[in-house]
């Protein structure tokens, strides 16, 4: 092998551990972050919520109306019966989507 053959070799192989690296640091966070989080519908604002919009919207940011009863937003764990929801039929945020109710 000739020494630039060899150093394409070194730089490809020093480039894909380095991103395997940042892979992994990056997915920690997430992975602890949801351990103390849950999601909690019925408490995000109008474009604000993190995930499931329903029917016509995509994903984060994507509620169509402030208190989207499918909508939801992660908060941190034990909070959301206890966060204001209007809509919601126990006026507080749920763990599972709902119908809204006239806020």
């Amino acid at each position: 092998m000739s020494q630039s053959t060899t150093a394409r070799y070194a730089t490809a192989a020093a480039m894909a551990l380095a991103l395997s690296a940042a892979l992994s640091i990056a997915a920690t966070p997430a992975a602890a972050q949801s351990m103390d989080k849950e999601k909690c519908f019925g408490v995000s604002l109008k474009g604000k919520n993190d995930c499931a919009a329903g029917p016509g919207t995509t994903c984060a940011g994507t509620s169509r109306i402030d208190y989207q009863g499918n909508a939801w937003s992660l908060v941190p764990k034990g909070t959301c019966d206890k966060t204001a929801s209007p809509t919601s039929p126990t006026g507080f945020g749920q763990l599972e989507a709902f119908k809204e109710k006239k806020a």
